[in-house]
């Protein structure tokens, strides 16, 4: 499918039973609420896939990679040279994303969209590089509207092939040095507020760094001037190429009617293009947690969303989606698992 095509195609989610899945809820042996966000997130799955009492799905983590340009001008505490170490290291299983989808039992897929190292034939990596990383944009447009559509292409078409392969529930994973400062970059023109409001410390720079990194940003912007009314020209001029694919695959997912469990700030700053796109989508997301990147709150009241968790996480790669998903499963085995008043033989309580 595409792009024009995904976004015609997302439909609203189905509040009917949405509907009928509270009512459920409410007829199982507890008090009326008493799973609180539990309750909340089941009738958020069952009114995506238009289940009442659906199957424990199968969960997939989608960690997409990529370099930045502008990780030139200082902006991370980490060399550029992380980036395709990291990937091999997801690849043989050792990150913490890989222990997180052992655990709750969930598939960790790795695509290079963007990482400046050849991989060759890497086993088990997802081959989709657009290009060697994004320009440096402090000093020109991240990519070209051309690559910027053809890393959304990527998401949308790992999306669309997982919803044949009846994948129920997707989480965003991502890795790049630098990508905060893209990340931070997007979220102060889609949310309006300033850069120093959203921009963090990403992996632990200090004082002058952060100062840094904020000035680097404001001139960027400055520069480029993107239009908050066509998220696609900001994806282009100040984002990064994981971010674009990862918008894609929210996308995708949604026009496949799958729900997709969000990690932290880059994986929000791609939402808020998403939804930019196409409000409707924004239905099919749910926050698995709150990270201590300062933008990722500016991002959660952006787009309404609730997080499942706070552990003080900022560590990307899809962890924070992984525990996620954890939750989500466990609340269709409630829904769908637990029996209710009438079927356990249990006195409700009284009208």
């Amino acid at each position: 499918m595409t792009l024009d095509e995904v976004l015609a195609r997302i439909q609203p989610v189905d509040l009917a039973i949405a509907a009928q899945t509270q009512a459920r809820l409410d007829r199982l042996t507890k008090p009326l609420g008493s799973l609180g966000r539990l309750e909340d997130t089941a009738r958020w799955y069952a009114s995506i896939t238009g289940q009442l009492k659906p199957n424990v799905p199968r969960g997939v983590v989608f960690t997409f990679a990529a370099d930045h340009g502008v990780a030139a001008e200082g902006v991370s505490a980490y060399p550029r040279e992380v980036t395709p170490q990291m990937v091999l290291n997801f690849l043989r299983g050792g990150a913490g994303v890989n222990v997180l989808a052992r655990h709750v039992g969930v598939e960790v897929r790795v695509v290079d969209i963007g990482v400046a190292y050849d991989f060759g034939s890497a086993p088990g990596l997802i081959q989709k590089k657009v290009m060697p990383g994004t320009n440096n944009l402090l000093v020109e447009p991240a990519m070209s509207r051309e690559q910027a559509m053809e890393a959304l292409q990527v998401g949308i078409d790992l999306a669309v092939e997982a919803g044949r392969e009846g994948i129920g529930l997707i989480g965003t994973g991502e890795m790049g040095i630098g990508n905060t400062t893209p990340s931070a970059a997007m979220t102060a023109v889609m949310t309006g507020r300033s850069v120093a409001e959203v921009t963090g410390r990403g992996t632990g720079i200090d004082d002058a760094g952060h100062a840094h990194k904020v000035a680097v940003i404001q001139q960027a912007l400055e520069r480029h001037r993107p239009n908050r009314s066509d998220p696609l020209e900001v994806l282009t001029q100040v984002g990064g190429l994981e971010i674009a694919g990862l918008t894609g695959l929210i996308l995708g997912a949604a026009a496949e009617r799958t729900p997709v469990v969000l990690d932290g700030f880059i994986a929000g700053a791609a939402a808020l293009i998403a939804v930019g796109m196409q409000p409707l989508c924004r239905d099919y997301l749910i926050a698995s947690h709150r990270s201590v990147e300062r933008g990722h709150q500016a991002i959660l009241e952006d787009l309404g969303l609730k997080p499942l968790l706070d552990l003080e996480l900022r560590l990307g790669e899809g962890t924070g989606a992984c525990l996620g998903m954890s939750l989500v499963q466990a609340s269709i085995k409630i829904l769908t698992e637990m029996a209710t008043f009438e079927e356990a033989g249990v006195s409700n309580r009284e009208a």
